[in-house]
């Protein structure tokens, strides 16, 4: 956890895994808790504390309550700095048990 990283939980990992999928550069909370089936009161806090260091970045849906239709959603995306440190990181966990990895 030094130089500004989180530990990296099984649930960090799922948040991170979630995040990196192809095919989604943007993800609101709802639909993180469903890939990764976290409550929120898990997910929430690792959300807030990977974006405090800039693994994250978040921002507010485009539109108005009304014309959606529903409330606006927070929508997160996994910043450069995340994607290296968690390939890093995934990296640091499965090598030593498995040895090389091809992604890494």
């Amino acid at each position: 956890m030094s130089n500004g990283e989180p530990r990296i939980t099984g649930p960090t990992l799922k948040v991170l895994g979630a995040l990196l999928l192809p095919g989604y550069e943007e993800l609101s909370g709802a639909d993180i808790s469903r890939a990764t089936k976290l409550a929120s009161g898990t997910l929430y806090p690792i959300l807030f504390r990977l974006e405090r260091i800039g693994w994250l970045e978040s921002r507010w849906e485009d539109g108005e309550p009304k014309a959606l239709g529903r409330p606006r959603r927070r929508l997160y995306r996994v910043t450069e700095l995340g994607a290296q440190s968690a390939r890093a990181a995934l990296k640091d966990i499965v090598e030593p048990a498995f040895g090389r990895v091809a992604w890494a």
